[in-house]
């Protein structure tokens, strides 16, 4: 399995806060905005790189992102890797012992799919394996 980082999820409390700094400060810019209703959260898409920063803020009370930021405060929330097959990836995985949130792709931000492997089998970090859809690789375009 050949994995490239993709993007680093932050999640953030005060958006406007976070925006100032990684744009204002650090003169990044807001690459993409993207809402994911299935989760309750708005992404905003930082390019650094050949990687992004994902600035996550919770849409709805029930949101994950909304109890992250409640119980450990804003912060990395996950680190994602984009790789060719995720099914073929979960198989392995799942054939060596690794715990899963999710056992199938599913639909996440940027027309993807994307499956998370449980912090428990990665050292506390909850990863994001996602892979394209498009045979275009041109990231984030809009």
């Amino acid at each position: 399995m050949k994995a490239v980082l993709d993007h680093i999820g932050i999640a953030v409390d005060d958006l406007a806060a976070a925006l100032a700094f990684y744009t204002d400060a650090l003169g990044l810019e807001v690459d993409a905005t993207e809402e994911v209703p299935s989760q309750g959260v708005r992404a905003h898409f930082v390019r650094v790189g050949s990687a992004s920063l994902e600035l996550l803020e919770a849409t709805t009370e029930e949101s994950p992102i909304r109890r992250f930021v409640s119980r450990r405060g804003a912060g990395i929330h996950h680190i994602t890797l984009r790789v060719d097959d995720l099914a073929a990836t979960l198989a392995r995985l799942k054939a060596q012992g690794v715990r899963l949130v999710d056992e199938a792709p599913r639909e996440g931000a940027e027309g993807a799919l994307v499956a998370f492997v449980h912090p428990a089998s990665a050292h506390g970090v909850l990863v994001e394996l996602k892979q394209e859809r498009s045979a275009s690789r041109g990231h984030h375009a809009r």
